[in-house]
């Protein structure tokens, strides 16, 4: 008897259906052979779709090959043979293990293969193909259960994807990761460590033996920073990347290194978190220097203080509270110029701080300071515009200088100078009067309105004596004095 064969039949309106026939011997009560019973089944519409997959897996954009039981090549479409550059008559029939499988890979394909055929399938498994022409390339494969319709297993079919391009970049990136300037460590979603570069080995001082597999938090994170460390992975492993955090790390000699870290979300081809990378910088000596700084500023002999881009004191040295009578804890946060300077000269200083967060920075501006007690004194301020490391503006910082002695002195020597019983005159560099005393009005007449920024020489000396006195005067402006001139 013959079971499961195929032929075609053609209807009486001519149309050709194909038939699978199992064909059984009919006898009589006495064993004798009688005739035949055919059971048929109509497989036209089974068959039509047989061939619509197969033409689908011959023209897919993917290597696909099949295997029956005993590993021998029986499907082997286009694109594989594209790929590896073997036809379908030069590999069906074939073992595909022993002929085109590198030797080191053998078993563990055959080990895919052999649990595909006792309906286990593998997804995901990486192996090496050797082409007709002696490349080899790297395959990613599916490896499926083929089944008949009864459900036994007749095969397996392996849906592969060309990944030669993809590792060699991975192998790149991997390479400039490792030797990059910078130490740069990943974690899985377990917050295990799986990438140590070549420069966190440097830093830290363990090997990547030492670190692969281990919790980042729990064995190397001080416990003071566990918790907020954790919540920087926990929050990149939900999709929320971190930029400049700072964070200690403990070498393996014991020793604390700050650093800054940014925590990125690391992804498969799917779009599915698979972990975090973290690309970190060193900034333990930045910070020292920036203490030091910071020292240096706190006990500098003259106040400072600093302002972020909304004018808010973020900077507020001993000086400047011995000075102005606030604690930090009293200014800190608070606006600068709504808060301590005097209303009159409140747009005058928000000024000169707007021109210095535009970059433009200003020299001896004077403006007055009300002091804890109500005192009014006078500032001399240089305003200098604080930047990042990337440049951009995050503030202003003022260098001050108390002159409320001085500018009293000043108003002092003025006084003197204007009652004294003798005529004073000043000029500026260019010869123009600036100062004109009581006894100069008197004697000479001119009321101070009169001879304010005019030239001395020009309008007030006689024609005769100018180059004498313009002598005299270009003499004192070269450092040169003179005594008991007459003119």
């Amino acid at each position: 008897e013959t079971a499961n064969f195929e032929f075609p039949l053609i209807t009486k309106h001519g149309i050709r259906i194909e038939v699978l026939l199992n064909a059984t011997t009919r006898r009589d009560e006495q064993g004798n052979v009688i005739g035949v019973v055919g059971i048929g089944q109509d497989i036209t519409a089974r068959l039509a779709q047989e061939r619509e997959y197969s033409k689908l897996i011959d023209s897919a954009n993917a290597p696909i090959f099949g295997v029956d039981t005993f590993g021998r090549v029986n499907v082997w479409n286009q694109c594989a043979m594209k790929l590896v550059g073997y036809t379908i008559s030069e590999v069906m029939g074939k073992n595909l293990v022993q002929e085109f499988i590198t030797k080191e890979y053998r078993a563990a394909v055959k080990a895919v293969l052999d649990k595909a055929l006792r309906g286990k399938e593998t997804a995901n498994f990486e192996f090496p193909l050797i082409t007709k022409n002696g490349v080899r390339i790297e395959v990613l494969l599916n490896a499926t259960t083929r089944r008949d319709e009864q459900g036994n297993v007749i095969g397996v079919v392996g849906i592969g994807q060309d990944i030669t391009a993809r590792l060699a970049q991975e192998r790149e990136y991997s390479k400039l990761i490792d030797s990059a300037n910078a130490p740069i460590f990943g974690v899985d979603t377990q917050g295990r460590v799986n990438v140590w570069n070549q420069c966190a080995r440097k830093l830290v001082g363990y090997s990547t033996a030492e670190v692969m597999g281990y919790s980042l938090v729990k064995e190397f994170i001080t416990k003071d920073y566990q918790a907020s460390v954790q919540a920087v992975l926990d929050k990149a492993l939900d999709g929320v990347e971190t930029a400049n955090f700072e964070f200690p790390l403990i070498t393996k000699h014991g020793i604390r290194i700050e650093v800054l870290l940014n925590a990125t979300t690391r992804r498969d081809e799917q779009g599915n978190v698979i972990g975090v990378v973290g690309i970190g910088q060193d900034i333990t000596a930045r910070l020292a220097q920036e203490r030091e700084y910071s020292k240096l500023i706190d006990s500098a002999n003259a106040p400072i203080f600093g302002v972020d881009t909304f004018g808010r004191v973020n900077v507020w040295n001993q000086c400047a509270m011995k000075l102005v009578g606030y604690t930090i804890s009293e200014v800190m946060g608070k606006n600068l110029v709504q808060e301590f300077i005097t209303k009159e000269y409140r747009a005058a200083v928000k000024a000169v701080l707007d021109k210095a967060l535009r970059g433009k920075e200003t020299a001896n501006f004077e403006f007055p300071l009300i002091t804890k007690n109500g005192v009014r004194i006078e500032v001399l301020l240089n305003a200098t515009t604080r930047r990042d490391e990337q440049g951009n503006v995050i503030g202003v910082v003022g260098i001050g200088q108390d002159i409320t002695a001085r500018l009293a002195q000043e108003r002092e020597y003025s006084k003197l100078i204007d009652s004294a019983n003798a005529p004073i005159f000043g000029v500026d560099t260019q010869g123009r009067v600036n100062v004109w005393n009581q006894c100069a009005r008197k004697l000479v007449g001119y009321s101070t309105a009169e001879v304010m920024g005019y030239s001395l020489v020009k309008e007030f000396i006689t024609k005769d004596y100018q180059a004498s006195v313009q002598a005299v005067l270009d003499k004192a402006l070269d450092g040169v004095e003179t005594a008991n001139f007459e003119f």
